[in-house]
């Protein structure tokens, strides 16, 4: 079997990013945009904190005690709650938005996948821009240092990108967010299984 030159490279960027950490694999809005820029490091960390406040509250954990909310409160809440929705569609018409691309991200890095090759060589510096939740139409930016990139075999390819050095409250916020994601894809696949 033949493998492509760069499968190597890939293996081992695969193993730095994701071995041994905990992975989301879904489709963001996201974006890699090649050379020195100047992420916003206390933007996407506010962003992020913001999102996790938002996000306790909807939690599971909470359902008791919403369910003694009264009504009223309730009924509130579902219409911000839609108002949310609606807003993000309205900012995604009217903006630019990200594209939507399969990404599969872990608290070291991500692995992009994008329509063309970036141009960019192994080693250069750069920005991963990315929406990190569907309900906020908000991008955060986070430097990022391309490992590698590789064909997909699909005419795309893959982007290797390792976190650049980033401040401790920015790297647990990241964590507790990404935990988030993926307690929520383990639980939609244990309510997708067929019952035994």
């Amino acid at each position: 079997m033949n493998l492509p030159p760069n499968a190597a490279a890939s293996t081992q960027a695969d193993a730095e990013l994701f071995h041994d950490a905990i992975t989301c694999d879904l489709p963001l809005p996201a974006e890699f945009q090649a050379g020195s820029v100047s992420p916003r490091p206390g933007l996407a960390e506010s962003t992020l904190r913001s999102i996790a406040q938002i996000e306790d509250l909807r939690s599971d954990d909470l359902r008791e005690e919403r369910s003694e909310q009264p009504l009223q409160v309730q009924r509130v809440e579902a219409k911000l709650d839609l108002l949310l929705v609606m807003v993000g569609r309205l900012a995604r018409k009217s903006e630019g938005s990200l594209p939507l691309r399969p990404v599969r991200w872990s608290r070291r890095g991500i692995r992009l996948e994008t329509g063309a090759r970036s141009g960019a060589f192994a080693g250069a510096a750069g920005l991963v821009r990315l929406q990190p939740c569907d309900w906020l139409p908000e991008h955060i930016e986070l430097p990022v240092i391309l490992l590698t990139e590789s064909e997909t075999g699909t005419g795309s390819f893959f982007l290797w990108l390792r976190f650049a050095a980033l401040a401790p409250g920015l790297e647990e916020v990241l964590e507790r967010h990404l935990f988030r994601l993926h307690r929520r894809q383990v639980a939609d696949a244990r309510r997708r299984e067929p019952a035994r």
